[in-house]
């Protein structure tokens, strides 16, 4: 697939390694001249040095030709005439455009209504408030995902030294009797990333990730040694921006009693004008002094929602230490995901990932409902649906040969019924199947999995 890239930034280099990896052809448009020769340096891709609002440099960088047009500029207003352009003047096949303004819905309905096709507008705070909502209530996990319109669910969590889990082996566990239906699907441990059998043994400090029904979920998670609170009552948010905005009123419609911190007087009037519920304190809620007077200790979640990810790893390691049940750090340097373990901080939200992963879903062959990115882009959780041409559909998963570091996570029939298969099971035509892979793994999957050819 031939796929331009307006904007040369971070999301827009994630998106390009994965994209050349996989065999489409990449071309990014960007205007920073040093920008493009960083570009040029670590990517296989053609860079074009120009502006995405220019048709010139847009024709230039081959509008006509292309299959896919992905605006991931640093201005709103710039991926939205970047669309237009590739409107009026080609036949792309897909538009994506990345806005950040709090009037996403209205640029939404205005598109709709003025006849600009855009296929996906993403907006990457909200991604990040949905990925942040389903943990709140569970102190040991980092996160929660879900497959299958919600039947299949993927959690992670860390494994403490003073576990009962530390130092078990996968086949010991299922002596144990775990709840039917649930696997430990992915170890991460350090910079290794492990899709592991049953003689694997869980070590202190690895990452491992759960999947299971979700009938079966309080079951597993009391299993593995987690509890999951009854209810939030208080959160505590640091960061007035738009995403901690956005958090709030959801929190609020939860009827959870909500503090949110701001430094900025002015920022704090404006914030009080949008909010109903939530108090908003003139102050630094990463101070301990405040955080004491304001009462933290036991609060159900504190959320480090500021622009500055050292800001967001130090404020929730100070909120872990004065009694916060739950820490969330908002980064968005992935090569400080794996820090912020380390730190004993074990919800980090990246919403550069999220976006990424929304934007490969698009990309990627039709059958493909969702993509979702783990770690430092080293593994995906794949929801692909099993076409009726697919040489791995009516077989028996033990007679089958995925690529290396490959494991059938879950199989959700259209009937209703979900696996969390054996050996034995058998993929239909019309499942959902949920793999976890390696990301080398992924285009090999894919075109293995997906071999009657349907691509968008």
């Amino acid at each position: 697939m031939r796929i331009l890239i307006a904007g040369g930034g971070e999301v827009a280099t994630l998106l390009a390694r994965r994209l050349v990896h996989e065999g489409n052809q990449i071309v990014i448009v960007e205007e920073n001249a040093e920008r493009c020769a960083h570009l040029e340096s670590i990517l296989d891709a053609k860079v074009v040095h120009g502006s995405a609002a220019s048709v010139k440099v847009l024709h230039a960088a081959g509008l006509g030709e292309t299959d896919m047009l992905i605006a991931v500029t640093n201005a709103d207003e710039i991926n939205l005439l970047c669309c237009l352009i590739a409107q009026a003047e080609s036949k792309v096949r897909l538009k994506v455009a990345r806005l950040r303004t709090h009037e996403v819905d209205h640029w939404r309905r205005i598109c709709k209504e003025g006849g600009l096709n855009i296929d996906l507008i993403i907006h990457p705070e909200s991604e990040a408030v949905a990925r942040m909502l389903p943990v709140v209530r569970t102190p040991g996990v980092s996160d929660i995902l879900e497959f299958a319109d919600g039947r299949v669910r993927l959690f992670g969590m860390y494994i403490e030294a003073n576990s009962r889990l530390s130092g078990k082996a996968l086949a010991e566990l299922d002596q144990e009797g775990p709840p039917p239906d649930s696997l430990i699907a992915m170890i991460f441990r350090g910079q290794q990333v492990i899709i592991p059998h049953g003689s694997e043994k869980l070590l202190p400090d690895d990452h491992i990730y759960v999947v299971c029904t979700r009938e079966n979920f309080e079951a597993v998670l009391h299993f593995m040694g987690l509890v999951e609170q009854p209810r939030l009552e208080r959160a505590f948010i640091l960061g007035g921006k738009q995403i901690g905005i956005q958090l709030a009123e959801q929190l609020e419609k939860r009827r959870v009693q909500v503090k949110l911190f701001e430094r900025d007087a002015r920022r704090c009037e404006k914030i009080s004008e949008i909010l109903k519920d939530t108090v908003v304190v003139h102050g630094d809620g990463k101070d301990a002094a405040t955080l004491v007077e304001e009462n933290i200790r036991g609060v159900g979640a504190y959320f480090a929602l500021t622009h500055d990810d050292e800001d967001n790893l130090i404020a929730s390691m100070l909120a872990r230490r004065l009694g916060a049940r739950k820490v969330v750090a908002l980064i968005n340097r992935l090569n400080y995901l794996q820090l912020g373990q380390k730190l004993g901080i074990h919800s980090s939200i990246s919403p550069r990932l999220a976006t990424v992963d929304r934007i490969l879903q698009f990309v990627r062959k039709g059958l493909v409902v969702s993509v979702t990115t783990f770690g430092e882009e080293e593994a995906e959780a794949i929801e692909m649906v099993a076409s009726p041409g697919s040489r791995f559909v009516n077989k028996k998963l033990m007679d089958l040969r995925f690529p290396r570091g490959v494991i059938v996570g879950a199989i959700a029939r259209p009937d209703g019924e979900v696996l969390i298969p054996r050996g034995k099971s058998v993929i239909r035509a019309g499942d959902r199947v949920i793999f976890f892979t390696l990301e080398s793994n992924v285009a090999e999957l894919e075109k293995a999995f997906l071999s009657d050819g349907s691509r968008k």
